[in-house]
């Protein structure tokens, strides 16, 4: 994209980490903003802060994206209100770091309906409207785990493969239609979500969420189909499934995460 001005973004699991992040940076330049997550005491605390830093407008949604109707709500209270969307942040997601078998069939269900589900139908809803003004995206959060199979982590890598393939096919189809598709590719954030995944993640390090925020536009606006944020590292590990063989991909990551999973058994 070449200007952001006059621009909405729609923003999911804003309340807090790179969700808000990008809500901050976005404001910072000047975007509208429309933020949704199902906290929201902790959204409304958000929207308050930029619309008096940054004098934007800043609509905010409460809702639970791991419900089936919960995109399609989403999309007619804005439509509803003449809001449009012109850039969509799909952030809202979570992990659990865990022996496959130690988590209940509900929580993958749930985790496929948010880290998957919602992104899908999100995307599908707002292009439309990107297509007709021939300008505008997708910024799609992945993760360093969305470039090889991760076992203790298998069913939240899994889907973050799936948005990386998802962003870059959509990137295929419409990168000559004005519209920009980008995979932001995280490795360790300083979020909550080493809390919620029940990771082992000490001496490990971090980035902060304004830095994956930070290059994550910055890789948007230069009409990148995807970036991987943080250190170099995390970059050299998203390359290394293309010069290893798989299964020697599988145990190295193995033998990594093994020992960091907090297991416990529902048996």
């Amino acid at each position: 994209m070449k200007s952001l001005k006059n621009k909405t973004a729609l923003i999911t699991g804003a309340s807090s980490g790179i969700g808000e992040a990008f809500a901050r940076q976005f404001g910072q330049m000047g975007l509208n903003l429309i933020l949704t997550a199902r906290s929201g005491d902790k959204l409304a605390k958000v929207a308050a802060e930029i619309r008096k830093e940054h004098a934007v407008d800043v609509k905010i949604i409460t809702a639970d994206l791991t419900s089936p109707s919960a995109a399609d709500k989403i999309a007619q209270e804005i439509w509803n209100d003449k809001l449009h969307v012109d850039i969509l942040v799909n952030n809202a997601g979570f992990g659990k770091w865990a022996n496959f078998l130690d988590e209940e069939k509900q929580t993958y269900t749930e985790m496929i309906a948010l880290n998957i589900d919602a992104t899908v139908k999100l995307s599908h809803l707002f292009l439309p409207q990107m297509l007709k003004n021939k300008s505008g995206g997708i910024i799609n959060i992945g993760s360093t785990g969305s470039f090889q199979p991760t076992p203790y982590i298998a069913v939240y890598c899994a889907t973050k493969a799936f948005v990386l393939s998802f962003s870059e096919a959509l990137f295929g189809e419409y990168k000559d239609k004005g519209i920009t598709i980008t995979a932001v590719c995280p490795g360790n954030t300083k979020t909550l979500f080493s809390e919620v995944a029940n990771a082992q993640t000490e001496g490990q390090t971090y980035a902060t969420p304004q830095q994956v925020a930070k290059e994550g536009i910055a890789a948007f606006m230069k009409g990148r189909n995807y970036t991987v944020t943080g250190s170099f590292n995390n970059y050299i590990q998203s390359l290394s499934s293309r010069f290893l063989p798989r299964r020697t991909i599988i145990g190295i990551v193995a033998n990594m995460f093994k020992n960091k999973v907090k297991s416990y058994s529902l048996t």
